[in-house]
């Protein structure tokens, strides 16, 4: 069986700089997601056109948006890009500039043209779940989200916040405190 060997990072892209090349159906799939779980993300979109829910989505969260051409002087300061146009020759470009500039890339709907994958994420306060299919179904990556989005309950960022109160009054060295925060939350698992 061959195993997912992609190792989750939470990014915050509020810090990072993230270049969007493309303004259709896809650019805006992958604008709507990054802003739905991250509203502050720095984020630059570049297109010759966009369709009207992109930009509205842009204006509703100050994302600046940029008509022109895809041009390789639009990496310069990225920290990552997303190559969502309609065509593969000038995805293919910004993965090859990406790569010589060192910049992680994500060229959509092309995993071996990827540093990375957006998955699916689960966002209840400040838990978050990120799934990933290895770039496999991304259906069921949705799926899945749906799923957990159900199970996972409204209150769980009540008890993040509880068990964060708790831990600040733990006076003991490292070990201690996490033997008896792993005391106090083994319970969390029974069925």
């Amino acid at each position: 069986m061959e195993q997912n060997e992609l190792y989750p990072i939470f990014l915050k892209v509020s810090q990072l700089n993230v270049l969007i090349v493309g303004g259709g159906k896809v650019a805006y799939e992958k604008l709507h997601f990054l802003l739905k779980s991250s509203p502050h993300a720095k984020v630059l979109v570049v297109a010759k056109s966009f369709t009207s829910k992109l930009k509205k989505i842009a204006l509703k969260h100050n994302t600046p948006i940029m008509f022109g051409e895809y041009d390789k002087s639009l990496l310069h300061k990225q920290h990552i890009v997303i190559a969502a146009t309609n065509n593969s020759e000038v995805n293919k470009q910004i993965y090859t500039d990406s790569k010589a500039k060192n910049i992680l890339v994500n060229v959509a709907d092309t995993p071996k043209l990827c540093d990375f994958y957006l998955g699916g994420i689960v966002t209840k306060g400040n838990v978050k779940i990120a799934i990933s299919t290895n770039g496999k179904s991304p259906i069921l990556t949705k799926r899945l989200r749906q799923y957990f989005e159900e199970v996972i309950p409204n209150n769980i960022n009540e008890l993040t916040e509880n068990l964060d109160l708790y831990r600040e009054t733990l006076k003991d060295n490292f070990s201690n405190k996490v033997l008896q925060l792993n005391k106090l939350t083994k319970t969390l698992l029974i069925k």
